[in-house]
C-alpha cells in the first residue's frame, strides 16, 4: 500500500517562520522605475510563499526574507491563453515553464485552495521582523511540507541558475 504524503499542514502564528510558509496579503515595497530627487514608492499586498532557507530563518541569519508571489491557477490563467489551455496547465504541472511552479490544492478545512502557481519571476524581500510580526498577527497559516517544499526550492534554484550561451550546439537533423 502506498504511503500518503500530505502537501500541507497548518502551523500557529507563534511558530518560527519557515521556507514554504504562506503569508496572506504581505505588503511589498515597489520602488520607482526611475531615479528622481523624490522617491515615491508603491506598496502592494501579495499572497506569498517564503523562499529563504529554513536554517537561516531559524538561526536568525537574515535581515531580509525572500518571498515569491503565489497565484490561484484560475487567476494565473487570465495572464495568457496558453495557461488557460490544457497544454499550458500540463506544462506547468510537468515543470516545463521556467519561472513558474505549480503546487497542489489544499483541502484542509479553513485553508482550502485551488492549484497554486508560484511566480519566480517576481521575487521580493521584506524585513525579517516584519514577516514575524505578520505571521504572529495573522494566526494560523498554511505550510508546504517535505518533499514538496524541497521540490519548490529546487525549481527556484533551477530557474535562477540558468545560463544563456552565446553560441549553442546546433540541433541534430
Amino acid at each position: 500500500m502506498a504511503k500518503e504524503y500530505p502537501w500541507y499542514n497548518i502551523v500557529n502564528g507563534r511558530e518560527d517562520v519557515m521556507q514554504g510558509d504562506f503569508i496572506k496579503e504581505c505588503p511589498v515595497v515597489i520602488p520607482p522605475s526611475e531615479i528622481s530627487d523624490e522617491v515615491d514608492v508603491e506598496i502592494i499586498k501579495y499572497d506569498v510563499v517564503v523562499m529563504s532557507q529554513s536554517c537561516d530563518l531559524v538561526q536568525r541569519k537574515l535581515d531580509l526574507v525572500l518571498l515569491c508571489p503565489v497565484w490561484p491557477l484560475s487567476e494565473f490563467e487570465k495572464r495568457s491563453d496558453f495557461f488557460g489551455s490544457r497544454k499550458g496547465k500540463e506544462a506547468l504541472r510537468q515543470g516545463n515553464v521556467p519561472g513558474y511552479h505549480l503546487l497542489n490544492k489544499s483541502d484542509i478545512e479553513g485553508f482550502e485552495t485551488e492549484y497554486l502557481v508560484v511566480d519566480f519571476r517576481s521575487v521580493y524581500s521584506v524585513p525579517f521582523n516584519l514577516l514575524i510580526d505578520l505571521a504572529k498577527s495573522r494566526g494560523k497559516r498554511l505550510r508546504l511540507l517535505p518533499p514538496y517544499r524541497e521540490h519548490l526550492s529546487q525549481a527556484f534554484a533551477r530557474f535562477f541558475m540558468r545560463v544563456g550561451l552565446p553560441v549553442d550546439i546546433p540541433q541534430f537533423k
